[in-house]
């Protein structure tokens, strides 16, 4: 056993401040929020905060196609009426919109998720965090389901270079699809996702029957569940699960994604989970010991989303959180009971019994054709990307610095703190 986890949390507040539109269910505000209830439960003094790196177009196209980052580089909401094979092409419209800021938004959730990886890779922490990333659906050359970038595959490939195996979880209502295409036929990865299947739910893919192909087969696992389920059903399919396939799988290191519209009235969703039931999940795979990435992921009713992510940072710190919030920025989003917790749901649950088992028998059945977990020959290490840093001099002074920019330049208050674990002030240092 650890004597104590050393946790590092990656946010930036530019995240937070693109729109989709008005009519989106996807609002990054949730990020905000999310952090502003960190702050304000003092969970900052127990972690390290770290502002990530904007990742690089060169970095994004170790997955994506350089054509797919190059367009997402270029469009802008002025001049996407100039390309519309290209937007059909790469899948982008009313799911996945063209909106100001948009590559930038892309860059630093992903820049989140490979520092997290490149800190776990380096031992320089134990757990990582980015809520800002997660978005599972995004394809090497198209947008999906809200997600343009794949922030997961991109972490996982890092990941990969110290470790034969990865594992990745993933707990977001919907189907994990996006990073289950890009490790479908390799067993250095295993996906097990558990989501809602059936009745046309997006993104209508992730049967049992789907096991991974070549030398991925039986290397992707999917739990499909009905309209309903609920804490118990829930934590007790999982927990036999995930422990079945650490002992067989044996990783080196675990993705987990939260996402948070698996909990009960979530706006697309369709599960009764409460955060106490989807936090159960997280405390669970930190038991295991093993490096860990946490992300966020979907979740549409935002003040819920905000006090899940909260409290499974407290879950991770191993820091009981009172229920009552704390006065926050955001505090008005939280009447009229200002709690932190969300009780399950009312939703007729209609996983019955005997289909929990019948998928449960199913997934161990699959899992009994692996012997043992696959070996690798593991060659020289890669290094972490090199990019050379902007020379100032060469700057023009005229050009507006981005808020980005300006913050490589200065502390802010409302992000950081002051004292001995300020990583801003040490960066140079490592």
């Amino acid at each position: 056993m650890r004597s104590k986890d050393r946790i590092s949390y990656f946010y930036d507040g530019d995240v937070g401040n693109v729109y989709f539109g008005p009519n989106h269910p996807m609002k990054p505000h949730r990020l905000c929020m999310t952090h502003h209830l960190v702050l304000s439960y003092e969970l900052h003094n127990k972690m390290e905060i770290y502002r990530p790196h904007k990742a690089y177009p060169v970095e994004l196209a170790q997955f994506h196609s350089a054509d797919y980052v190059e367009f997402l580089n270029r469009i802008t909401p002025d001049t996407q009426h100039l390309f519309s094979n290209e937007l059909a092409k790469y899948n982008l419209g009313e799911d996945c919109p063209v909106f100001d800021n948009l590559f930038e938004f892309c860059q630093i959730y992903a820049g989140g998720t490979i520092d997290a990886a490149r800190r776990l890779n380096n031992q320089l922490c134990d757990i990582a965090i980015n809520w800002a990333g997660g978005l599972h659906h995004a394809k090497k050359c198209e947008a999906s389901g809200f997600c343009y970038i794949n922030d997961l595959v991109l972490g996982i490939l890092e990941l990969l270079k110290h470790h034969a195996r990865v594992l990745y979880i993933d707990i977001d209502v919907h189907h994990g699809d996006g990073v289950e295409e890009a490790f479908y036929f390799t067993d250095r990865v295993m996906t097990v996702s558990f989501h809602k299947f059936g009745d046309l739910f997006f993104p209508g893919t992730g049967d049992v029957k789907a096991i991974g192909e070549k030398e991925g087969k039986f290397y992707a696992i999917n739990v499909p569940l009905k309209d309903g389920i609920d804490d118990s059903s829930f934590n007790r399919l999982f927990k036999t699960i995930i422990s079945k396939v650490v002992e067989i799988y044996s990783p080196g290191a675990i993705v987990l994604q939260c996402g948070a519209d698996s909990l009960a009235r979530d706006r697309l969703g369709c599960f009764n989970l409460s955060i106490d039931g989807h936090a159960e999940c997280v405390r669970f795979v930190k038991k295991f010991n093993l490096p860990l990435l946490v992300t966020g992921g979907g979740g549409y009713t935002k003040e819920n989303v905000a006090r899940c992510w909260a409290f499974e940072t407290g879950v991770l710190l191993d820091t009981e959180l009172p229920n009552e919030i704390p006065d926050n920025e955001y505090i008005k989003y939280f009447a009229p009971d200002y709690f932190l917790k969300i009780p399950g749901g009312h939703i007729e649950n209609l996983n019955s019994k005997s289909y929990i088992s019948t998928i449960k028998a199913q997934v161990l059945e699959n899992l009994r054709y692996i012997q043992h977990a696959p070996s690798v020959q593991m060659q020289e290490v890669p290094p972490d990307f090199y990019v050379p840093e902007f020379d100032e001099d060469e700057q023009n002074p005229d050009e507006r610095m981005d808020q980005h920019t300006q913050d490589k330049q200065i502390q802010r208050d409302d992000e950081y703190y002051e004292g001995d674990n300020d990583n801003d002030q040490n960066m140079d240092d490592m």
